[in-house]
């Protein structure tokens, strides 16, 4: 099944997506890697909340290449999810309900998604181009510091992501799903 969904997100949004649909986002979203994730979990240990709202908003984990003249971003494809694992599920607790990446989550993050009714979307690894032609605007909002790394608000249309990890923890992992999430990577979407 096919989805549209435009941030920020709601749980009736959440509740029709299940494991191995094809996600089609829109809106705002944030970026982050594991150099701000630490940053993130280091502000909300020490001051008990985070300085950016997280509520209903999805992260992209990413680090964009620096743009060419002419372009709104450079190549931004997914990082490895797992990097972000053991800080995710305090950013889920605080309300985050779309994460963005490539390779599977350990149990604490499937366990906090579905407490939290979350759920978890693969970008294709390998088209950072392609998916760079989804941002229509990129600007960073937090931690400039980490260059590629920073934290940035993009404003994408029509992302092409499947549901990897649904927010009822049921995952994409048999043969058949992975070999859907192949063919539907290929189709042409721009």
């Amino acid at each position: 099944m096919k989805h549209y969904i435009t941030t920020p997100i709601t749980d009736y949004d959440l509740t029709k997506v299940k494991a191995g649909d094809t996600v089609i986002l829109s809106g705002k979203i944030l970026t982050g890697r594991d150099a701000a994730h630490k940053r993130l979990i280091e502000l909300l240990d020490k001051d008990g909340y985070l300085p950016i709202n997280i509520k209903n908003q999805a992260i992209y984990y990413t680090g964009p290449c620096p743009n060419k003249p002419g372009e709104v971003i450079g190549s931004c494809g997914p990082t490895t999810s797992y990097r972000m694992d053991s800080m995710t599920p305090p950013l889920l607790d605080l309300g985050l309900k779309i994460m963005i990446g490539k390779g599977m989550r350990n149990q604490d993050v499937v366990d906090a998604m579905k407490r939290n009714n979350a759920i978890y979307l693969s970008a294709t690894g390998g088209a950072g181009a392609l998916l760079a032609n989804c941002v229509k605007e990129a600007k960073v909002i937090m931690f400039e510091d980490l260059l590629s790394e920073a934290i940035r608000q993009l404003t994408i249309e029509d992302m092409p992501l499947i549901c990897a990890i649904d927010a009822s923890a049921t995952a994409c992992t048999n043969r058949g799903e992975t070999m859907k999430i192949q063919q539907i990577s290929q189709q042409p979407w721009i």
